[in-house]
Parts: C-alpha cells; sequence; structure tokens
C-alpha cells in the first residue's frame, strides 16, 4: 500500500523550483550547505529551510562534520513516487490494450450492407 501522505509531501517539495534545483545539483554528488546556497539570491537561513523540507520528506539527508553540514540525496526518498508513477502507468497500459483489442476486432456490419439512416 503507497503512503499517499508521504507522496503528497515529496510532490510539494518538489514543487518549488529552488528544491528542484537543489535536488538536482545534490544529483551529481554530496554538496556541503554552502556550496548548495552558492547559486541562489536568497540567505543562507532560507536554503537551510528549503533543506530542512527535503530532508523531512526524505528525499536528501544530511550530516555534520565539524562545522561543515554535508547533504546528498537519499534514492529510497524517491521510491514512493516510483510506485505511484508505476501504478498510474500500469492502468494506462492495461486500457490501452484493451482499447487495441477492441478496434482489432472486426466490424460486425457485412461490408455489403449500408447502415440506413
Amino acid at each position: 500500500m503507497l503512503n499517499l501522505h508521504a507522496i503528497d509531501a515529496t510532490f510539494r517539495a518538489l514543487a518549488e523550483p529552488t528544491r528542484r534545483a537543489i535536488v538536482e545539483r545534490l544529483s551529481l554528488g554530496p554538496a556541503s550547505v554552502s556550496d548548495l546556497a552558492r547559486p541562489f539570491d536568497m540567505s543562507l537561513a532560507a536554503v537551510v529551510q528549503h533543506l530542512q523540507v527535503l530532508e523531512e520528506c526524505g528525499l536528501i539527508r544530511s550530516e555534520k562534520q565539524g562545522r561543515v553540514r554535508t547533504c546528498r540525496i537519499d534514492p529510497a526518498g524517491l521510491g514512493g513516487i516510483a510506485d505511484w508513477v508505476a501504478e498510474r502507468r500500469s492502468l494506462m497500459e492495461r486500457r490501452f490494450d484493451r482499447l487495441a483489442a477492441i478496434l482489432a476486432e472486426p466490424d460486425e456490419t457485412p461490408p455489403d450492407e449500408t447502415p440506413q439512416t
């Protein structure tokens, strides 16, 4: 059973462009908070808030060594969304397969008979 609350939280987190950009950056490898904040025109505190949202929904994790906090992608964080999308895809593929089968059935009207209007 899918955890729809977790999926909702993940979609909400990824709906914000800054957070998507952070996830994109982290897909290249781990980075410190200050490295992640550098390209954005916002305070370090604002970036930390974005990181907290991403961490709370399980998309990233962070660890502190000394004075440096390093963030990295948590691959399991996208698992719920991947499962949700896979279920939707499977449903739509079954529907398209049924439609294809219906369209492949021979026409029940004999070709020499024209329906009268």
